[in-house]
């Protein structure tokens, strides 16, 4: 028989080649002028002129002319349909090539003839047959790879098998086929054939698709993960180059401030020397009277920029505060051992600007508060050189002061003519705050004793400003301050002093733009010690009065005239010598350039000391230091030390 059917390996021969199948087949078509036999070891091949013509040919005369005519129609339909079929793309494995070109089918040949599948000589050899190697990208009527266009284009039928068109093609003209699919034996024709134009179409089981989607989404997770980190890191690297930015910044800033240190610690080395001279007596007799005390010179400190500055007799140290020479230069407090001559320089932050006024605390805890006009009123450890506290003001600072009482309370008397009272034990804000009765500053301050105050809750005290001596009830009613009326109007007070033994409040005046000279001397109750009209200072007035009782009156004891500067807010200060000698008013005569030691009672002279500098009296300083008095000058240049003997 020239058709076999069965499941037979098969070799099917077109245009002369043959080519061979590696899977097992229900149709094999043999050549016209050969005969094939299948064994189960290999193929014998046996040739023959004359083809069987029984395979071929119809029983009915007539059959093969309508065959040809069917065939003719079923071309024709074919042609149209393959104008209007779908073009239907489904996802597989196709060659791009058109046909296995016939090299390819003679490489194939040899290689099965020299593994032994076949031999033209009727020799039988073992069949390596591999089946699934070509399963799904080939026709599995030829079993050769079909294509994506040509005469063996991919086709599929109703049932949805796939083939090569011209075999399935072949397959449905042949009578014997019945019109049925070669797989599973469904009715079908050639009119139901659908070309598939695809290049590669590949079928994934149902398992797969779900692998295949559970990666997708995995996938897409990973890339927004991927993104997320991407813009992180962006954010980071703007975050770090904004973080390297600010230390370089920092770098400089520390580099600046370094070099500003050394220059300071240099200069305060060269300008800061202690220099002491021999003492010896400077006292001088007035009107023939004996002088209560007498006054050695201790020595001298040579500083630059002294300002101001305040004696703590316990410690024997001496607290000062600087201005640094150049333009605009920063504020330096300085401590002097007065035992070793040790110095020691403490710098203070660029905002605290010039510091107006400073005080030692009277209760021996070793710490200092200074006002400063960058709106601050701080305390400084003497023992560790740091700020402890540092209060905001809602204006600069002018002065400052000690509660004598109670070691936790200080007071600053503002620019704006606030007072405002802290408590150190709480830094959110000041216990107390009174506004004044104008707007000037309040440039000196003093914590009244505790004999003078109406009761134990009542802290009063007394200020001056440019209108004149103010008293203040902190912890009493609520209400602005009182005026010291006694004291007149002589003009504009520039300075005040109060010991708190004796109750003792001398205030310095000066007169008003464009007030006589007879309305200042109509103030005086004695005569004028030491005036020079040739000097550049004013004709001003002392004023002596004496707070009396718990009633806040105060009585005036007399008044004196003195030559004071036209433009400074003078220091004065009242020496107490204690419970069995009298006080003495220290100031400075601007005409002789002396400081004048006066009873403040009656404003006699006691003595007399010349200033060791041509620079104006900064600031005057009296403590009591082993059993002896310490009195400091302070200039611009240096500090005068002269310790007073008992006489």
């Amino acid at each position: 028989q020239s058709q076999t059917f069965g499941l037979l390996p098969s070799v099917w021969y077109r245009n002369g080649t043959p080519s061979f199948g590696a899977q097992f087949l229900g149709f094999a078509l043999m050549p016209r002028h050969r005969r094939y036999t299948f064994h189960d070891g290999g193929v014998t091949i046996e040739e023959y002129e004359e083809p069987d013509e029984d395979e071929y040919e119809s029983e009915d005369p007539n059959a093969e002319a309508d065959d040809t005519e069917e065939e003719e129609d079923e071309d024709e339909d074919e042609e149209e349909g393959e104008e209007d079929e779908p073009q239907t793309r489904i996802n597989t494995n196709v060659g791009d090539s058109h046909r296995v070109s016939q090299n390819e089918s003679e490489e194939k040949e040899k290689q099965i003839s020299s593994q032994g599948v076949c031999s033209t000589s009727g020799s039988q050899e073992d069949v390596g047959w591999k089946p699934g190697e070509t399963e799904g990208i080939s026709c599995l009527i030829c079993m050769e790879f079909w294509t994506d266009g040509g005469e063996h284009q991919i086709c599929c039928l109703p049932c949805g098998h796939l083939y090569g068109f011209s075999c399935i093609k072949k397959w449905l003209q042949q009578r014997r086929s019945s019109g049925k699919c070669p797989q599973c034996n469904r009715t079908c024709s050639l009119k139901d054939v659908r070309k598939i134009f695809a290049s590669r179409i590949a079928a994934v089981d149902d398992e797969s698709h779900k692998r295949i989607v559970f990666l997708e989404a995995k996938l897409i997770s990973v890339e927004q993960k991927a993104a997320s980190w991407s813009n992180k890191e962006a954010q980071w690297r703007k975050i770090e180059t904004g973080l390297r930015s600010e230390v370089n910044m920092l770098k400089k800033k520390i580099a600046n401030m370094e070099s500003t240190f050394k220059d300071a610690q240099r200069e305060s080395n060269v300008a800061s020397q202690v220099q002491y001279i021999p003492g010896h007596k400077i006292y001088q007799e007035h009107h023939g009277h004996a002088p209560t005390c007498s006054f050695t010179q201790q020595g001298e400190l040579l500083i630059n920029g002294g300002r101001i500055f305040d004696i703590d007799g316990g410690r024997q140290i001496v607290l000062l505060a600087r201005r640094l020479t150049g333009v605009g230069g920063s504020f330096v407090l300085t401590q002097v051992s007065l035992i070793s001559g040790e110095i020691d320089n403490i710098l203070l932050p660029p905002t605290t600007r010039a510091i107006k006024d400073l005080h030692l605390s009277p209760h021996n805890n070793g710490l200092a508060v200074f006002g400063s006009l960058g709106k601050k009123l701080s305390v400084l450890s003497l023992e560790s050189h740091n700020t402890v506290l540092s209060y905001g003001l809602p204006a600069a600072a002018w002065s400052c002061s000690w509660d004598s009482n109670s070691s936790h309370h200080i007071y600053a008397g503002l620019q704006n003519g606030m007072v405002l009272g802290f408590d150190m034990r709480q830094t959110t804000g000041p216990f107390a705050s009174l506004a004044g009765l104008t707007s000037n500053p309040v440039h000196t301050i003093h914590h009244l004793s505790a004999n003078s105050t109406p009761t134990a809750d009542v802290c009063s005290l007394l200020s001056a400003s440019s209108i004149g001596l103010c008293e203040w009830n902190i912890n009493g009613s609520a209400g602005r301050p009182s005026l010291v009326s006694e004291t007149g109007n002589p003009g504009v007070c520039i300075s005040s002093s109060y010991c708190p033994r004796s109750d003792h409040v001398v205030a310095s005046y000066r007169p008003r733009v464009g007030s006589s000279d007879e309305t200042m001397s109509s103030q005086s109750s004695s005569t004028q010690t030491g005036a020079n009209n040739n000097s550049s200072g004013v004709d001003g007035l002392h004023v002596c009065l004496k707070r009396r009782g718990v009633d806040s009156h105060y009585q005036k004891l007399s008044s004196t005239r003195g030559w004071v500067d036209t433009i400074r807010l003078p220091r004065t200060a009242i020496i107490d010598f204690g419970e069995e000698r009298k006080q003495l008013f220290a100031s400075c005569d601007e005409s002789t350039r002396e400081l004048i030691l006066q009873d403040p009672s009656s404003f006699t002279v006691s003595q007399r000391f010349p200033l060791a500098s041509h620079h104006p009296l900064q600031d005057v300083k009296y403590a009591h230091t082993n059993g002896s008095g310490l009195l400091g000058l302070l200039t611009d240049d240096r500090l005068q030390l002269l310790r007073n003997e008992s006489s």
